[in-house]
């Protein structure tokens, strides 16, 4: 998909953010659980979403409902695979959340994959605390489940999907289990709620010590799926950078407040309500409160740190904001090497290491034609192309939908003027 983008028109109005594909996600694993009826009502209609959604069906999920407002209703009388491949899976990091349900109700599971297992050794690890029977080659995962009555698991990284993962089994396969280092995003958070919603009881939801009491059969449950905290934050800030104003409803204030300090940073502020986010007409960005050698320095880091998905973003604010910024990457190799596009418009960046980079603003941006490589940039593009004098061409420009339900469709309401080829 490539759209085009006119510059110059500021976003006006109100912006409601979609389902949390990745709390989703979660979901329609834990809704694999139980053989019980499951609904989950504001998913995301993401092409991510869907891939998990054929996975649910593939492993013996019946499915009704999912049109318009209708909630999705998930049947698991049994689970029908216990063998996935890449081809099942989508090669998605995410398929390791249905390991759970897998393991849970067939005890036993063959996993084939398409990316090195290097990217999912927390995952090995964290089943091998818990005591299961792990056999790994090249490219596939074999399981045989044991039930346990303690453990006590530390994660070696604060993932997502790991945290998912083991919550899950702990709930099935046994009687107490303490994770530590967990992850404890919004998303988490949604699943811990879903699981209890379903019998469960979990200790310390929110924190990165989690105790979960095994609960040997859950019950059937209703899951609103809460708004996606990254897609409200990132509409937040393509207004403020559009020069407009408007408000971003239906998202909990306390899973924005370090996105806003951050923002503040750049001098773009928000106002935060109980559940809504209201973005005032911006003063010109500045940086005022020098630190060491730079004006501003910003770093990823896990919840309730600011995430690595706006950290693109972020990029585009600071090219906006009179100063220099330090933007560190601090979790993931290479989401920053799309800069060289944000320098081919206009934007003064030194790319310093695959982490790190140092930008010096106020640029004028002028509208080029580029290629993004993920959502993460894709957004961070988006924001660049707005603002930018003349039209921009964003090619690849699908991946955002991948993420975020009519992400494009919603800005263009706004007042944005994006055409598609």
């Amino acid at each position: 998909m490539r759209i085009k983008v006119e510059g110059g028109h500021a976003l006006n109005g109100t912006y409601t953010p979609s389902g949390s594909a990745n709390a989703a996600a979660a979901c329609l694993a834990a809704a694999l659980m139980t053989p019980h009826p499951v609904t989950l009502s504001n998913v995301p209609n993401t092409n991510s979403t869907a891939a998990l959604l054929q996975l649910a069906h593939t492993l013996g999920a019946e499915i009704n409902g999912g049109s318009g407002d209708v909630p999705h209703e998930l049947i698991s009388e049994q689970i029908t695979k216990r063998h996935l491949t890449p081809a099942t899976t989508g090669g998605m990091v995410g398929g390791m959340l249905f390991v759970a349900p897998i393991l849970a109700r067939r005890a036993f599971l063959r996993l084939e994959v398409d990316f090195p297992l290097s990217r999912v050794r927390t995952h090995l690890e964290a089943l091998r605390d818990l005591k299961q029977d792990v056999v790994t080659s090249r490219g596939a995962i074999e399981v045989n489940a044991v039930r346990w009555d303690n453990a006590d698991v530390l994660l070696s990284q604060t993932s997502v999907t790991a945290t998912g993962m083991v919550m899950m089994l702990a709930v099935a396969l046994g009687r107490e289990t303490i994770i530590r280092n967990a992850a404890s995003e919004p998303h988490v958070q949604a699943l811990g709620k879903m699981l209890t919603l379903m019998g469960a009881s979990i200790d310390g939801l929110g924190s990165n010590t989690l105790t979960v009491y095994g609960q040997r059969e859950l019950v059937g449950a209703h899951m609103a799926i809460p708004a996606d905290h990254i897609e409200a934050a990132a509409a937040a800030g393509l207004i403020a950078l559009s020069g407009g104003r408007g408000q971003v409803h239906g998202v909990p204030h306390d899973s924005l407040r370090m996105i806003a300090r951050v923002y503040k940073r750049f001098g773009l502020n928000l106002d935060l309500d109980f559940n809504d986010v209201f973005v005032p007409r911006q003063e010109p960005f500045s940086l005022s409160n020098r630190e060491e050698d730079v004006d501003a320095s910003i770093e990823s880091s896990p919840w309730p740190g600011f995430p690595s998905d706006l950290l693109p973003l972020a990029t585009v604010i600071a090219t906006q904001a009179h100063g220099t910024s330090l933007i560190h990457e601090k979790m993931f190799n290479n989401r920053l090497l799309f800069v060289d596009k944000l320098n081919a418009m206009g934007a003064q960046i030194v790319l310093c290491d695959p982490h790190r980079a140092i930008v010096v603003g106020r640029s004028p941006l002028t509208g080029i034609y580029m290629d993004t490589p993920d959502v993460r940039a894709g957004l961070a593009l988006l924001g660049a192309a707005l603002i930018a004098d003349g039209t921009s061409t964003i090619d690849n420009a699908q991946v955002i939908g991948n993420v975020f339900e009519d992400a494009i469709g919603k800005v263009q309401r706004l007042g944005a003027t994006i055409h598609g080829d």
